[in-house]
């Protein structure tokens, strides 16, 4: 499984259809994204995510961690949003 890799310059529905496909086919997906922008769009692709995998019938949770990431010789902090269905407590 790749990672989803997001740019302040990302298409939300692109990278939320990524999102959706990979938990489809692989039951997790993990997104990273480095800056404020970037998190900024890859938090609405999440939300958008959602919304199409709730019309499958599948719930995820996000656990979202720091990473650290070497880019071009130097070492950048990145947001790794890791994301799976979410198990629901039986009733």
């Amino acid at each position: 499984m790749d990672m989803i890799k997001v740019s302040a310059n990302s298409r939300t529905s692109a990278v939320a259809g990524a999102i959706a496909g990979v938990i489809r086919e692989h039951k997790r997906a993990e997104v990273q994204a480095i800056g404020a922008g970037a998190v900024n769009q890859a938090v609405k692709a999440l939300v958008l995510a959602t919304s199409y995998l709730k019309n499958d019938g599948i719930e995820v949770a996000c656990v979202p961690e720091f990473v650290d990431v070497e880019i071009e010789d130097k070492v950048r902090t990145a947001i790794k949003l890791v994301i799976e269905p979410r198990v629901l407590p039986s009733a």
